[in-house]
């Protein structure tokens, strides 16, 4: 039967901290495995305006919180950042939350958790950023920017900046249940007993 080990990075903390050499370590294995798509979580921009500048030849695709996340008409992606991304060939999604959204509206207001909300906090169990990889990909995939069942890379992270990269086969959110993770390339591990 065959086999293929791969390695994972273990960060001992989760954050911003971390951005840089996750970047680097999903090139790496993006190279290795000639994928061409790359989605990444940026919430001001920082994260992806990076990534813009170092996977310039691969279609990447930029996801941004939804408009008016903290609060009415506000938009926390800054113009420079967009320009940046843009300007490199990378497109901006910025659209409802897979995992938000009315659901989390009725949630406020009733405060009835929602499916949408349970199934995020358990993706959680394997770090914020698996939740945000699934959600964004899903995002990507139903405003058709990446090719659903299509190797894909997805970076994201804990609050800001990147601390978790994978490669995953994206699915309509739709067919949630569809997408498959294929490795983890990174990961916080704050408790991990080897840190």
């Amino acid at each position: 039967m065959k086999e293929l080990a791969s390695p994972i990075t273990y960060f001992s903390k989760a954050g911003r901290d971390n951005t840089a050499r996750t970047l680097e370590i999903a090139f790496a294995r993006v190279k290795q495995l000639d994928i061409q798509t790359i989605i990444v979580a940026s919430t001001t921009g920082y994260t992806g305006a990076l990534a813009s500048e170092l996977f310039k030849d691969k279609r990447l695709v930029v996801v941004t919180h939804a408009q008016g996340y903290k609060g009415p008409n506000t938009q926390e992606l800054t113009d420079e950042d967009r320009s940046t991304i843009e300007s490199n060939g990378g497109k901006i999604l910025t659209a409802q939350h897979t995992f938000g959204g009315v659901n989390r509206a009725v949630r406020s207001k009733l405060g009835a958790y929602q499916l949408d909300e349970i199934i995020a906090d358990v993706l959680r169990i394997f770090g914020a950023g698996m939740k945000v990889m699934m959600e964004i990909s899903m995002m990507a995939a139903d405003a058709g920017l990446i090719e659903v069942g299509k190797p894909t890379l997805a970076i994201a992270g804990t609050h800001r900046g990147a601390d978790m990269a994978a490669i995953l086969l994206p699915a309509n959110s739709a067919n949630f249940f569809d997408t498959k993770v294929l490795e983890i390339l990174c990961m916080p591990a704050e408790t991990h007993p080897g840190l």
